[in-house]
This record gives C-alpha cells, structure tokens and sequence, in this order.
C-alpha cells in the first residue's frame, strides 16, 4: 500500500479546512509576491507566477488581491520582504519531514518550530540529513469512477508521465517536473479532474507508523503546518486508516 495518496488526501482535507478560514490566502499571497520579486510580475513570463495566481484564482481569491501580491513582489508598492527556507526534521518513529517556510524573522520561525517538534516527540535535523529521501516530482490523483485503468495509463504515458500505480480507490500519476503541465492538461483535455494536480516532493520509501506513533505523528502534523510561516510540510509516514480516527 503506497502511503502517499493516503497522506495527500490528509493534507487536502485540512486545506479545505484552512480555506474556511482564510489561511489559504495568505500561503497563496506569500507565494505570489516571492514568485514576482524572484522573476519578474508577468505571469506569461514566470512559469512559477502564473501557477501561484492560478492556485489564487482556483481559490476564489479576489483580483485586487492577486494584484498588489505581485506589486509588492516587483517592488511596486512596499510591502514585507519574505525569505524561503526549507527545515528538515524527524518525527516519531523516524519520520523524515521537510518544511517549507517563508518568513520575515528567521530566528523566531526555527524557534518556533524546534519548540514544536520538542513537544510532539521530534528534532531537527542538519542541512541534508532527510531532504535526499525526496524527489520533487509532478503528481496526480485520480479517482478510479473517471477512467479506466488502461486508459488512463495511455494517456498519461504519452504525455510523458512516468509511472502510473494502483492505491486503492485512485490512480496515482507520477511524472518528472518539466512535463508535469503537459500531463497535466493531457488528462484534463481528456476531461478527468484529478482530486491532486500539483509538484511535490515524494517519498522515496515510507516508514509505517501504528498506535501512540501515528497519533503524535499526527498532532506533530497538524502544528507545523498551522505555523503561519510554513508553507508546505511533507513527509513519508504511512499510517492506516483506523489510526487516523482513533
């Protein structure tokens, strides 16, 4: 059983609970301003741009909103300068766990999230020491009522994708990061919404965790990506059903 899917479906069910209460919009806005400041504020010209303002818009996020990300981004108009890092740590049961930041105080975010890890039964770890258990790829969930096995797998395969697996009630599309668009819209044109369309960073092996592990691994889970400096948290848990209820 691949725990990805499972773990992905954990992190857009909170998502859609962050929308509610308006978190979204503000990962969305950092994301937009960066995106401006580091390459420019046209989104026909800035790969990384035109897909957060997608994400916006996808968000129902106002275009005045969208507007003056990108403004304080170029430097148009002021705004606070944000700086991306990324945190490596562990969880329980060895976990390894990337956190993806954007912050205007450096010192008082990785204070903030040491003290979270220490209080839910985890570390943090060197520069390296987890971020080479992942690789960023372009990944798609597919719920198996849209398309046949076999269909579906054609029209990934010669859209570039890499694999395509079997979890349980989706397909799961693996592609390399410059053909993710390209499978992307294949699928789409072919008119299949995919419940996860987007680059991520995958395990390349998962760690099963049952009982009292699961259930700190979860809370631990759901602190950091609360933070308000964290952008993303992945990580290569595996925790069946029943220990996520429990």
């Amino acid at each position: 059983m691949s725990g990805h899917s499972k773990w992905h479906s954990i992190k857009h069910k909170k998502g859609a609970a962050d929308a509610k209460r308006g978190k979204i919009f503000t990962r969305l806005i950092r994301e937009i301003t960066v995106s401006a400041r580091e390459a420019g504020g046209d989104p026909d010209m800035n790969p990384r741009l035109r897909k957060a303002v997608a994400d916006a818009k996808a968000a129902n996020m106002p275009a005045d909103n969208i507007d003056r990300a990108i403004k304080r981004g170029t430097g148009e108009i002021e705004g606070v300068s944000y700086e991306e890092i990324t945190y490596e740590a562990y969880g329980p049961g060895g976990v390894a766990i990337l956190i993806e930041t954007m912050t205007d105080n450096r010192n008082r975010t990785v204070a903030e999230l040491r003290h979270l890890l220490s209080k839910n039964n985890g570390n943090l770890g060197e520069s390296g020491s987890v971020a080479w258990m992942f690789d960023r790829k372009g990944y798609l969930v597919v719920p198996k009522e849209q398309k046949s096995e076999d269909e579906l797998f054609e029209i990934a395969i010669e859209a570039g994708a890499e694999d395509m697996k079997d979890d349980d009630s989706n397909f799961e599309i693996f592609t390399a990061q410059d053909v993710f668009e390209d499978v992307k819209k294949a699928v789409a044109d072919a008119g299949i919404e995919p419940d996860v369309a987007e680059v991520s960073m995958i395990p390349q092996n998962y760690v099963k965790l049952e009982g009292p592990d699961a259930q700190a691994m979860m809370k631990l889970y759901e602190a950091i990506d609360d933070h308000d400096d964290v952008q993303n948290v992945y990580s290569n848990f595996d925790i069946d059903e029943e220990d996520l209820t429990a």
